[in-house]
């Protein structure tokens, strides 16, 4: 390729909406370009780019026997009817009928699509276990595209489906997917990214991970213990406490006539947080049914596992229109029937509390729930917080990082195959229904992940195995003949020699020849002008300055010198994928 001839254009300043360093430099450098909201061209880099990540995709899923599938993007609607998912799914699936009046979708996800296509091939227990995948557009209506391609709204992803006989089957097959999307992300230059116990959400099941790439432009919140390695998304995450008695104290009513908020009263009545209980008002989206949340009034309510707690999907409350609730003094004593109440596990231990006295300007302190409230349930709805105990160690070690997901891994069990009537003949002649693992990669989000953790001031630093080129062509003064010359039997050897090779031929200058090859970001640059031919040789460097690598080589060396440079930069990416 002649960057004389590539399509897309080299800019200095990136757009005004370009919120992070990825989407700047992947606009300037001439990688993608908006269509809309959430939706992007790719130039033949881009391009280039993805293809090599997909092809690292391919080889690790068929080397853990994946086979290799196609879905339509747009399916009827009765599949995802059958599942169920038509209707429970929100706004995010896009939803439309064609010319004869049939409801289609647009594919967001493809789990539907692969119970139906393997359901009529598998009715044995013989053809067990299986993996299919697939490498396939999709689209997913997000209420807040942003970053570029870190979200989107349409997108390449690698979605992966497994079908086993039994729970133990597909623990083991879990585990082998779990080690591929580890040396895929080596593979692609990110050794780094770590697995984090993960939430299921709509796409159901037990157990899950999502694979995390931690930077502070992610919008996944993550819990980590830097001590014993637990890791897990905020939404998954325990929050364990230990609480310290301090022994029981009568009830008594206090006055707090215009304190309302737990920092108020707590400030006011010189208690600590942490022997306080305070109420967080939610209401359910199907009939605004109110939900009261009793926690420590130092902690935060996870909303994901209070979701998952309730069935139901909650919102903050907006207008309480229950007479028998007092916002700003709500507390467990005497508190409405009418409403939905939940206590947290981190009132559990505290037998003197600081609460609402479900009465205007008045509060409670020495609450006691065993004595003034009774037997209640206990469920674990608080988040996680920096400093906290670690579920797995028990040190006070939990640190809090931001990460964005690149991939992600579900054990489905039979959500789906049971729904949709996929069933199977084992060896006594009875009817089961498959079990379901899925496992899925986001291509453009990788990409764009990849140009975050990896630029400097000039533009990317592409790691080898996924940069759009192997080696940047640079001839410095190609009005010179000799230099032409130089560089026109240079990128002709290249090719032959299998070196992938761009090659800028265009007569300009120096600054701007340098400046278009760091936003282009290939990992070698050689470069050819007067300078160097006076001393008999052509340069060899790295687009990472930080290497100091430059070497001086006669022209007839170059390249059999690139090539083995080419191999060896490869090689240091994949030996950490072992």
């Amino acid at each position: 390729m002649k960057v004389s001839v590539l399509l897309g254009e080299r800019f200095k300043k990136a757009p005004a909406d370009c919120v992070i360093e990825s989407q700047a430099l992947m606009v300037r450098g001439g990688y993608i370009k908006s269509v809309g909201t959430g939706v992007f061209s790719f130039y033949t880099p881009a391009k280039r780019i993805t293809r090599k990540i997909e092809n690292i995709m391919r080889e690790e899923m068929d080397a853990i026997d994946g086979q290799e599938v196609m879905f339509p993007v747009v399916m009827p609607a009765s599949l995802w009817q059958e599942s169920g998912r038509f209707d429970s799914i929100g706004s995010e699936l896009l939803r439309f009928k064609d010319r004869n009046g049939i409801d289609m979708v647009l594919g967001m996800t493809h789990e539907e699509a692969s119970v139906q296509l393997a359901r009529g091939a598998a009715q044995s227990y013989t053809k067990y276990p299986f993996m299919i995948y697939q490498i396939q557009t999709k689209f997913r209506d997000e209420p807040r595209s942003r970053g570029g391609l870190i979200r989107t709204r349409e997108f390449t992803m690698k979605d992966a489906y497994s079908f086993h006989t039994s729970q133990e089957d597909l623990e083991q097959y879990y585990d082998v997917c779990y080690k591929a999307y580890e040396r895929i992300f080596a593979r692609c230059g990110l050794p780094q990214v770590v697995a984090v116990k993960s939430d299921s959400g709509m796409m159901g099941g037990r157990v899950s991970h999502e694979f995390m790439l931690l930077t502070d432009i992610g919008e996944d919140t993550i819990v980590i213990c830097p001590d014993c390695g637990y890791r897990s998304n905020m939404e998954a995450a325990d929050c364990v406490v230990r609480n310290q008695p301090t022994g029981v104290l009568p009830l008594t009513e206090v006055e707090t006539p215009t304190q309302k908020t737990m920092d108020e009263v707590c400030s006011f009545l010189k208690i600590s947080k942490k022997q306080s209980c305070k109420a967080v008002l939610y209401q359910r989206n199907a009939d605004d049914s109110l939900v009261i949340v009793f926690l420590r009034g130092d902690l935060e309510v996870n909303e994901t596992k209070l979701r998952n707690y309730l069935g139901a999907e909650i919102h903050p409350a907006t207008v309480v229109t229950n007479d028998d609730v007092v916002p700003g003094f709500i507390g467990p004593v005497g508190i409405t029937k009418n409403a939905t109440v939940v206590y947290d596990e981190s009132l559990k231990g505290l037998d003197s509390l600081l609460c609402g006295a479900n009465k205007e300007g008045y509060h409670l302190t020495g609450m006691n729930i065993a004595r003034d409230v009774g037997e209640v349930e206990y469920v674990s709805v608080a988040k996680a917080y920096n400093g906290g105990i670690c579920p797995v160690c028990g040190k006070h070690s939990i640190k809090i990082s931001r990460g964005v997901e690149l991939g992600n891994i579900f054990q489905l069990g039979t959500k789906y195959t049971e729904s949709m009537g996929m069933q199977y003949l084992d060896k006594d002649g009875e009817l089961k229904y498959p079990i379901m693992g899925c496992y899925g990669i986001g291509v453009g989000r990788l990409m764009a992940s990849i140009c975050q953790d990896s630029f400097d001031k000039f533009g990317p630093i592409w790691p080898m195995t996924i940069a759009p080129w192997q080696v940047h062509l640079c001839a410095l003064r190609v009005d010179d003949p000799k230099v032409k010359e130089t560089a026109d039997k240079l990128y002709a050897e290249l090719k032959r020699a299998g070196v992938e090779v761009i090659y800028d031929d265009r007569d300009v200058s120096a600054g701007v020849m340098f400046s278009d090859a760091d936003l282009i970001g290939v990992p070698l640059r050689l470069i050819v002008s007067p300078r160097t031919l006076e001393r008999g040789a052509v340069e060899l460097s790295t687009r990472d300055k930080s290497l100091g690598y430059c070497v001086d080589l006669k022209p007839e060396d170059a390249v059999k010198a690139t090539k083995e440079k080419v191999a060896e930069m490869i090689a240091e990416i994949e030996d950490k994928a072992i």
